[in-house]
């Protein structure tokens, strides 16, 4: 195997410098993309509503970018491991920008089905966010990876609080224009998507994940490594793989079950829109400014014993929350909490389950996790609203601490049989 000219000798020596360098490009990039997701995924919701003519679909626009980003996580996935990081998180931002285009083409048609097209393209810009933090784990030793992956979740913050307030302001640009108001969000978000895309496919060189593999090659990868069969085998074959797969699953379906249906419960215990808007607020504060901390505590203490904070977290923040009724101080403990736990299981499990399978099949890996992950959380925040519907809010915050249990066993498990490991 002939190795790329520009690869062995020189990043070897300066890996340091290139990891700086791959981490402000990753940071930058998350910060332009969780802005644009934050700016359009706002107004998802009302504009569903005004181009369908009806309030009951309304949730069907959100949901559409939930499996919009799942079904592109294979093949981004794909392409990532043939042509690497770059040319994945480009296109992803790319077909990002393409469904804000495509809304705002829908709303001017107006055409719903149009509109659910355009909704799940624009979950590709969610998607590069979340590849991002395995970008990140690329060019880094297991005994960092956990910080490295919580730096590029950590700059989410940003974007997922500035987002939402300027939603508003962007709306009013296009005020009197042939732009709906409530689309004019989806052409800023294109274009901050498409700023994002042109970040990374001009400043992310050399490749993170060619690099990576140039420093310690494993030979080519073939289209069969590439492949979901490959990622589901790789899994399969390690126990800490299925750990960290469960984990990052459950933690994630847990955190959207309750949080979508939260601002329903509030409202009906009198709460407003503004105390609404400071619950979720804390809530996104939890998951992702405190990321740094969960990831220097997963390279410190291992990933099951993060593991088994987020459980503990996620526990708390469901007794919490399941409980509180017309206590609203209570409520919003429960769901800063729930982020706390979300950000914990995130990051420990993402690291572990970089730590856990070959590098050849990393990428492949990886879009599994974010296949199931999202998958599992459209299930989830769609059985929420009849769960709340027929039994009550409690006892769906029971059943996200219920989902909890097989996570909590098999890193308790892990845990006392490698103790002295970073990973696990």
């Amino acid at each position: 195997m002939t190795r790329p000219l520009s690869l062995p000798r020189a990043t070897a020596a300066g890996l340091p410098a290139l990891r700086r360098r791959t981490s402000t490009v990753l940071v930058v990039s998350q910060i332009l993309g969780g802005l644009g997701v934050a700016v359009g995924i706002t107004l998802a919701p009302v504009l569903a509503a005004e181009v369908s003519g009806s309030e009951a679909l309304s949730g069907l626009a959100p949901t559409a970018s939930v499996v919009g980003t799942a079904l592109l996580s294979l093949p981004l996935a794909a392409l990532m491991t043939a042509r690497g990081r770059r040319s994945g998180l480009a296109l992803a931002y790319l077909i990002g920008a393409l469904g804000g285009g495509l809304v705002v083409l829908a709303t001017m048609l107006p055409s719903f089905p149009l509109l659910l097209l355009g909704m799940t393209a624009f979950g590709a810009g969610s998607l590069a966010g979340l590849q991002a933090r395995f970008a990140a784990a690329d060019l880094v030793g297991p005994e960092r990876r956990g910080r490295a992956i919580s730096t590029v979740v950590w700059a989410t913050t940003i974007g997922s609080v500035v987002g939402p307030n300027i939603s508003a302001p962007a709306s009013r640009l296009f005020r009197g224009t042939r732009v709906p108001e409530a689309a004019g969000p989806y052409l800023c978000s294109a274009a901050v998507f498409l700023l994002a895309g042109a970040v990374v496919a001009l400043a992310l060189r050399p490749d993170p994940l060619l690099t990576a593999r140039a420093l310690a090659p494993e030979g080519p990868t073939t289209s069969r490594e590439r492949s979901l069969r490959a990622g589901i085998a790789a899994v399969r074959a390690s126990p800490m793989a299925r750990l960290a797969l469960l984990t990052v699953t459950v933690s994630h379906t847990a955190m959207v079950s309750i949080m979508v249906m939260t601002p329903v419960d509030l409202g009906r215990h009198g709460a407003g829109l503004q105390l609404i808007g400071l619950v979720i607020s804390g809530h996104i504060a939890g998951m992702y400014a405190f990321s740094p901390v969960m990831g220097w505590l997963a390279d410190r203490f291992g990933r099951p014993a993060v593991i088994g904070l987020a459980v503990g977290l996620l526990s708390c923040a469901a007794l919490l929350a399941g409980t509180a009724g017309p206590r609203h101080g209570q409520t919003a403990a429960g769901l800063f909490l729930l982020g706390l736990g979300w950000s914990a299981g995130m990051i420990a499990g993402s690291a572990l389950l970089t730590d856990a399978v070959p590098r050849s099949a990393q990428a492949s890996v990886q879009g599994l996790s974010d296949l199931t992950m999202n998958a599992a959380a459209a299930i989830g925040g769609a059985a929420a609203g009849a769960i709340v519907a027929q039994w009550g809010y409690g006892l769906l915050n029971a059943i996200g601490a219920a989902l909890l249990l097989p996570v909590a066993a098999l890193a308790l498990r892990r845990s006392l049989r490698r103790p002295g490991a970073v990973g696990g």
